[in-house]
């Protein structure tokens, strides 16, 4: 009997999203499918399946021992996030070359299905950092008798979702620095820079508006500017190798001396990029917005604020605070109330009267619950309130109440 071939093996994804990309978050379900296309007959011991997930860092640093020796130190860490394995076809044992228990395998294509859930607990998101990854596969491995085995493995991706609409997340950033410069005995004016973003939080896509001022009293020319970098953390052996990359940037216009720019929500749009990853013990990715002035001949003059890149964006109701936010200026140190209140609606407005009169006829049916206490709730419903005014009714009891209020306290 002559013995077909195997034209293609592969791993697809049942995939749960409308752009086809196999997705995935902790405690989903994983599905798909190993295909098999094969020309002719072919008889297989096994079809198995390994879904594995896993962190992993390494980077090595070079070590001097002496005057003419050197060695190379290696650091590695992994931490493991899934590992899973099934049979879809035949049985554990491959290692012999037994013609019993074989599965016989038809010219065609030829699909079978599985699936796993992934754990309950936090993953982390997949990755590709310099040093470091996160990673997730399935693979399968197609073993026939007399034959190396066949093997397939095709990656998809995690995403462990950070909610943007939380309060730590929804909290606006700010801060303030100054820097005086000094060449020998010869000090100029100082270089202010106050700097705020409405929140903390944002996901890939959005708009950072940046609210900004600086002054420039020093006799140099200096060139404000914005920039998110992303910081890569990795960790191992008690040691830890850091990577800043940046993101995206932008450029205000070059500030001569004696004068100062406002930034009334400068714009800085977050390109596609990482989720943050704050839980994974072996790999830290995190983000910050860096407002800065560019002074020639002098160290930078730089505030650093926190970001945290999410995955589910900001909600509909979180806009108006947004908006509120991000109409504000400078003036967001201190904001006024209005000189005088709007009155509220009058009664006849919320109530018709077509409505009291009928509130005042007793039901039938309520006639078992007369009572105090039902008369009560009766005679007060759809009653108006006292007539709103803007001038104190009892200006007699407020001043008497005021000057009782003033003479119990001892430190006036």
């Amino acid at each position: 009997m002559v013995l077909g071939k195997v034209k293609s093996f592969t791993v697809s994804y049942d995939c749960l999203n409308d752009s086809n990309v196999p997705v995935f978050s902790s405690g989903d379900c994983v599905s798909g499918r190993v295909i098999i296309e094969v020309t002719g007959e072919i008889r297989v011991k096994s079809l198995k399946i390994h879904a594995k997930g896993f962190a992993k860092v390494r980077w090595t640093e070079s070590r001097n021992a002496g005057s003419n020796t050197a060695y190379t130190q290696n650091y590695t860490e992994e931490v493991e996030y899934l590992n899973h394995k099934d049979i879809l076809i035949g049985h554990e044992r491959d290692d012999d070359n037994s013609e019993e228990g074989l599965t016989t395998i038809h010219s065609g294509r030829h699909e079978y299905a599985f699936s796993l859930e992934l754990p309950q607990t936090p993953l982390a998101t997949s990755f590709e950092g310099k040093h470091g990854s996160v990673r997730y596969w399935v693979k399968a491995e197609l073993h026939r008798p007399w034959l190396l085995p066949m093997k397939t493995k095709k990656e998809f991706t995690v995403f462990e979702h950070i909610d943007i609409n939380t309060p730590l997340l929804l909290s606006p950033q700010a801060g303030t620095k100054d820097k005086t410069l000094c060449c020998w005995f010869c000090t100029s004016g100082p270089i202010s820079l106050s700097a705020k973003i409405e929140r903390k939080g944002y996901t890939p896509g959005e708009s950072i508006q940046i609210f900004a001022e600086i002054e420039n009293c020093s006799s140099r020319m200096v060139v404000p500017k914005a920039a998110i970098y992303q910081t890569q953390t990795f960790y191992a052996k008690g040691k830890m190798k850091e990577v800043k990359q940046l993101v995206a940037n932008l450029r205000g216009e070059s500030l001569s001396s004696g004068k100062t720019e406002t930034w009334s929500g400068k714009m800085l749009k977050i390109p596609p990029v990482s989720p943050s990853i704050l839980d994974c013990s072996i790999i830290r990715v995190e983000y910050s917005l860096m407002v800065y002035v560019d002074i020639p001949g002098a160290i930078n003059l730089s505030l650093n604020l926190p970001l945290v890149i999410g995955t589910i964006p900001l909600h509909p109701f979180g806009s108006r605070t947004s908006s509120v936010s991000s109409q504000c200026s400078m003036s967001w140190l201190g904001m006024g109330l209005p000189e005088r209140p709007e009155a509220p609606p009058s009664y006849a407005e919320i109530v018709t009267e077509a409505q009291r009169q009928s509130s005042l006829d007793v039901p039938a049916a309520r006639e078992a619950l007369d009572g105090p206490l039902f008369a009560y709730i009766h005679e007060f419903r759809f009653q108006p309130p006292p007539l709103y005014s803007e001038i104190d009714p009892n200006p007699d009891h407020a001043r008497r109440t005021e000057e009782h209020r003033l003479d119990a306290c001892p430190s006036r």
